[in-house]
């Protein structure tokens, strides 16, 4: 069916109509049996079938001569011949003459009483129905959900939408839904254009596999608006030869120039010493414009993120063949209802609750893992009692599972074909990995967040690491502190050179108004173990970092306050000189009143600059409502310039990827769907769903949740098969 004709079809099809067909075709002799032509029952020619056909029945003439159809309801009959005539007159005649139709005097804009789209409060507002309307939401629908194109065309999706909205006739083919899809990019990329002009941007990259090796770079764009409102979007999801620096480097710069050659703050990449050149072209290639700061003397930004991954992959590598003997005992009891009952029955036996049940970690996800270690090391008795009372889990445990490869990840591959049960030294080094990985599971969720500010939590994060790995190193057993010494060495080596990392790291703590520089040189202290030379040197370099910046920005700017007061005071003396000498006299005492008002403004906290009026205040009580952002909102008046610092630096990722991906230790994979399509169309997809998206940023700490709410529900589904009661979680479902 035509999409542009889609407007002019109505669908109204309910379970009462039915049967009124049914008996109105079986007392009407027009629907004689031998006069009512059989439906084919051959392969579908693919054409949409109309939903008059819902109502009419195709009958056989006396002459066969040109097909006819006649009206389930009140038998009348119209030719049909599908060569000639079409399918108007009939819906003419359902909608407007035949007086027992469903369809009859219905409106196909007349509005109803609802909610406004996406409320579900506030007064009720008139809605009247709207194809394009329905268009366009079934669009973002697939959009945001991650559904296949093919989606509408499947027969539950039409049955549910007969009866979600039974005006809607002809729902659009893949074909036409593809079209919407991309008509929709063009319109919201319009409009991010809009909002990003005037607008200085912070990017990070990140690279994309699909299925077929194919390699893709998503370039997302970081800023904070007028309204000091945190902003992610990603501007570009773009094909790419390979990820060599110089291809990087001008996809980059042609991203750029289709955007309108942003203004450029930072550039965050991983680790790679490849990115270095890809940095170097970009610096070669705008060095010279006049929003330039610095001469992009801050530009590139490391990964944090990367690190912290490298340092726990490193640690997972260490401790393999414990983890994986604890991976097989949780896998032994979750594989089926019987082991699951004998498990449960060492758990009452040794009185552990099994409310908050074992899970099983995912391979290339880290965060599993420690989920798993975390939750599994509260069951150690019921495991140890589990090697007593069932022989088969001794047998069994650790076998050889090359049939899951897909499932089982470094840290347990080239492992003996048999680990067996996990010993008193797996628990006790679980236990200590644990709070290891604690500590890097909370500074991934911080470096990783989506639409808050991160810059200003790096250093708290790392001296908060460095000062648990200490303590841990001195406090635990002696068969422990190898371990513990061993993870202090993997942090201090991938951390070994913090001065020559990007300075704006240490700028985004000097920035919150609760630490400043005494927060700074605080958390320095601990990562340098005291050391007062260095921290002196890197404090001081922070804040030369800040001032520079400060005065580039004024630059910019037309000046600094101070050198506005000077303006000021020089045409108030321009004006002194054009009065005349008889005015002079009489207006001297005031005169002199104004220079001793300019003398104790050159001597005041006003005729400072705005970096040192902000570093000498004191730092605000710390509060668990306080938003960084809302403070420089409120403040911007006060601090006119350097607030337009903060807007850029605390803009600043200090992480590629969200928090959703943190924690994922292999590279980023475009599903079977997305690889299937065109770059232009998966560069639409992904770049749409993060617009459409961006107001419910992703919460990876619901995702926890709802990991553990499963996880719940999988235990006592199990319990009701084993003869508990009915799962908690179904009751009131019915």
């Amino acid at each position: 069916m035509d999409p542009s004709n889609e407007t002019e079809t109505l669908r109204d099809v309910q379970p009462s109509t039915e049967r009124t067909m049914e008996s109105t075709a079986t007392s009407n002799p027009i629907f004689h049996k031998s006069n009512v032509s059989k439906p084919s029952t051959g392969p579908s020619s693919g054409r949409k079938r109309s939903i008059v056909w819902e109502y009419f029945t195709k009958i056989k003439t006396e002459d066969n001569s040109r097909p006819r159809a006649a009206c389930n309801f009140c038998g009348t009959t119209y030719a049909c011949d599908p060569n000639i005539n079409g399918t108007k007159s009939m819906l003419q005649h359902l909608e407007k003459t035949c007086k027992k139709s469903p369809l009859k005097n219905v409106d196909r804009n007349q509005s109803v009483l609802g909610f406004k789209p996406g409320e579900t409060s506030g007064g009720l507002v008139p809605i009247a129905f709207s194809v394009k309307a329905c268009r366009e939401a079934l669009a973002e629908m697939l959009i945001v959900d991650k559904l296949p194109f093919r989606f509408v065309e499947g027969e539950g999706f039409k049955k549910f939408m007969l009866v979600v909205q039974p005006r809607w006739n002809g729902i659009p083919s893949r074909v036409t839904v593809a079209k919407d899809i991309f008509k929709l990019y063009l319109r919201e990329k319009d409009k991010l254009k809009s909002a990003l002009k005037g607008q200085r941007i912070c990017l990070t990259t990140d690279t994309w596999t699909s299925v077929q090796n194919f390699n893709y770079l998503c370039l997302t764009a970081h800023f904070i608006d007028e309204d000091w409102k945190m902003h992610k979007r990603i501007i570009s999801f773009c094909k790419v030869e390979n990820h060599k620096d110089e291809t990087l480097g001008k996809k980059i710069e042609m991203c750029l120039l289709e955007w309108g050659s942003p203004k450029i703050f930072t550039i965050t990449l991983d680790n790679a010493s490849s990115n270095n050149e890809a940095i170097s072209y970009i610096k070669r290639k705008t060095m010279n414009r006049n929003d330039t700061i610095l001469e992009h003397e801050f530009l590139h930004m490391r990964c944090c993120t990367h690190v912290l991954n490298l340092i726990v992959r490193d640690g997972l590598k260490e401790f393999d063949q414990s983890i994986a003997r604890i991976r097989g005992a949780v896998k032994y009891v979750k594989s089926s209802l019987q082991r699951w009952n004998t498990f449960k029955q060492c758990c009452d036996s040794e009185d552990i609750s099994c409310k908050n049940s074992v899970c099983l970690d995912e391979a290339t996800r880290w965060n599993s893992t420690y989920m798993m270690l975390d939750k599994a090391e509260k069951f150690q008795k019921a495991f140890q009692r589990l090697e007593n009372d069932d022989l088969e889990y001794v047998k069994s445990i650790g076998e050889d599972d090359s049939e899951d490869d897909d499932g089982v990840n470094e840290l347990s591959k080239g492992g003996a074909s048999k680990l067996g049960p996990p010993t008193k030294d797996d628990w006790d080094k679980s236990r200590l990995f644990v709070k290891f990985l604690k500590l890097f599971y909370d500074a991934t969720l911080c470096f990783s967040g989506a639409n808050n500010v991160t810059c200003n939590c790096f250093v708290f994060e790392l001296a908060t690491i460095q000062y648990a790995i200490n303590l841990e190193c001195v406090e635990e057993p002696h068969n422990l502190k190898t371990m513990a010494f061993n993870m202090k060495s993997k942090f201090e080596k991938y951390w070994e050179n913090l001065e020559n990392m990007n300075l704006l790291l240490y700028v985004g703590l000097v920035l919150d108004p609760r630490y400043k520089m005494h927060g700074l040189a605080f958390c320095l202290e601990i990562i340098y173990d005291h050391n007062s030379s260095k921290v002196l040197m890197l404090v001081d370099r922070v804040k030369d970092a800040l001032t520079r910046l400060y005065d580039s920005y004024c630059e910019n700017d037309g000046g600094d306050v101070g050198a506005q007061n000077k303006t000021m005071s020089q045409s108030s003396e321009g004006g002194a000189n054009t009065t005349s000498s008889t005015a002079w006299a009489s207006n001297f005492r005031f005169q002199l009143a104004q220079f001793k008002k300019h003398l104790e403004l050159e001597n005041s906290l006003e005729s400072k600059s705005e970096v040192e009026r902000y570093l000498s205040e004191k730092c605000i009580e710390d509060d668990a409502n306080f938003n960084l952002l809302t403070w420089w909102k409120v403040n911007s008046i006060r601090y006119r310039v350097l607030s337009r610092v903060a807007r850029n630096v605390l803009a600043v990722p200090i992480s590629t990827v969200a928090s959703e991906s943190a924690f994922n230790t292999t590279g980023q994979v475009l599903d079977h769907f997305c690889s299937s399509l065109s770059p232009l169309m998966i560069e639409a997809l992904i770049c749409t769903q993060n617009w459409l998206r961006s107001s419910a940023p992703i919460n990876i700490r619901s995702l926890v949740d709802d990991i553990e709410e499963f996880e719940k529900f999988d235990t006592e589904l199990m319990e009701y098969l084993g003869g508990s009661s009915r799962p908690t979680s179904l009751v009131g479902d019915d």
